[in-house]
């Protein structure tokens, strides 16, 4: 099942007080950045992080969810409504997550 536009809105809005997220479609679903690292993305429609310590510390009862095949579990964020949550543990995976891999000349971002 692809991810829907509209959900990838609600969640981008919910995330507006943050600085710098972006968002990218890939194969249906979206990728989200926060300042040029990727933290998650929407699967399904299903609003998924990578699993960080400070992610596992602040979402401890976070559901772990494969987002595709193949694919390393994510944490499920259990409540997209609650912005404050949001606004603290988007920068708060930051600082763990790993460094963009150099693009290729002439790939798109």
């Amino acid at each position: 099942m692809a991810s829907g536009r509209d959900y990838l809105t609600y969640i981008t809005e919910q995330l507006s007080g943050l600085p710098e997220i972006r968002s990218r479609a890939m194969m249906s679903e979206y990728i989200l950045y926060y300042r040029g690292k990727v933290f998650g993305g929407i699967y399904d429609n299903r609003f998924l992080v990578k699993e960080t310590p400070a992610a596992c510390k602040m979402l401890p009862d976070a559901q772990r969810e494969i987002p595709y095949a193949g694919a390393k579990p994510m944490l499920l964020v259990p409540d997209p409504d609650d912005r404050d949550l949001l606004e603290q543990l988007i920068p708060a995976m930051y600082e763990e997550l790993p460094e963009p891999k150099p693009r290729k000349k002439g790939s798109q971002p």
